[in-house]
């Protein structure tokens, strides 16, 4: 037997335990099914996050769960695979979904919320997967302050690349740019790097160093070796979107080229099947920790609003059903 809720939040980071507190604060009935893998899970800390600086992910994660439990919600560990509508057919049905779990459990939801966020994949470059969130970085908001004043490499992925190599430059004057012949800037982004005193390594980039679990260079198929102590990567964003494809919702090329996503209408998140929002990095790949919180707060808001309005719908009607039957209604 199914198992029903008013929302089901599929994702637990920072965007769906944001909106299931929010959601529960509104006396909504909550689910959120987790599958346990945050994208940024190999940091040691989360930054500009205000009040929360510095908090490891998996610590900021329990702390929201517990705050989802105590105001009524459900926390499960699994992986949703598919969602269905399960509306009555007709123009103006109310929506409603059911959803499965990998090992075969079903829940009814009134709506459904998807924060599952995105993947980041990186580059065929060796030790780069192990060095992932620990001295391979992608954005200086995140890391940067760490890496302050050290020399740090920039690997050329694509575009994106240049734009890193000129942004990390706020927070070390000891930059290195590799080409890793992928990259042709243009006469212009020369001269910018020779401005900001860049260096820049043509030839293609085979693998990191690593000595003593420490980053200490990076090694140029050539042979020749560069001394780094950060690596600087722009992977490609994928949204994690399986579940809301069996709903007819795909995941679209983003217009700055950095991945893939999937589109919302508006801040609120709602997504082009009725009932169904998104929030989080699957719909904002370049928002930090914070703002997929800010967002999964604001959809909650909206879904509980949209709950409502249904709600105020089905008893205004029932009202007026109930008037037209009465003996005074016909005279």
């Amino acid at each position: 037997m199914e198992e029903q809720y008013d929302v089901v939040v599929i994702g637990g980071g920072a965007a769906g335990l944001s909106a299931a507190v929010t959601l529960g604060r509104a006396l909504r009935s909550v689910l959120v099914i987790d599958a346990g893998e945050p994208r940024n899970a190999p940091a040691a800390g989360v930054h500009g996050f205000l009040s929360r600086d510095g908090m490891n992910p998996k610590e900021l994660l329990a702390v929201g769960r517990d705050e989802v439990r105590k105001y009524g919600g459900d926390v499960v560990g699994g992986t949703a695979v598919a969602a269905r509508s399960t509306a009555e057919p007709g123009a103006g049905a109310e929506p409603a979904f059911a959803v499965e779990l990998a090992d075969g459990r079903r829940v009814a939801a009134r709506r459904l919320l998807v924060a599952t966020g995105l993947s980041d994949v990186l580059p065929d470059i060796g030790a780069i997967h192990e060095r992932w969130g620990r001295d391979v970085l992608h954005c200086p908001y995140c890391h940067g302050w760490e890496v302050r004043n050290t020399k740090i490499g920039i690997l050329g992925t694509g575009p994106m690349s240049i734009h890193q190599a000129l942004l990390f430059r706020q927070w070390s004057p000891n930059i290195t740019l590799f080409l890793n012949d992928v990259l042709k800037p243009s006469d212009e982004e020369w001269e910018q790097f020779a401005a900001r005193s860049i260096s820049v390594v043509e030839g293609k980039v085979k693998s990191l160093v690593v000595r003593d679990d420490v980053l200490t260079g990076v090694v140029l198929e050539s042979g020749k070796e560069f001394p780094v102590d950060a690596a600087v990567v722009a992977p490609r964003l994928e949204a994690r979107s399986a579940v809301l494809e069996s709903l007819g919702i795909r995941s679209v090329r983003h217009p700055s080229g950095i991945g893939h996503y999937v589109e919302s209408n508006g801040p609120a998140g709602a997504a082009e099947v009725p009932g169904v929002w998104v929030a989080g990095n699957i719909t904002d790949p370049t928002g930090q920790v914070m703002a997929s919180a800010a967002a999964g707060n604001m959809a909650g808001a909206v879904i509980n609003a949209d709950l409502m309005m249904a709600e105020t719908r089905a008893a205004t009607e029932s009202r007026r059903l109930q008037a037209a039957g009465s003996p005074a209604a016909g005279r």
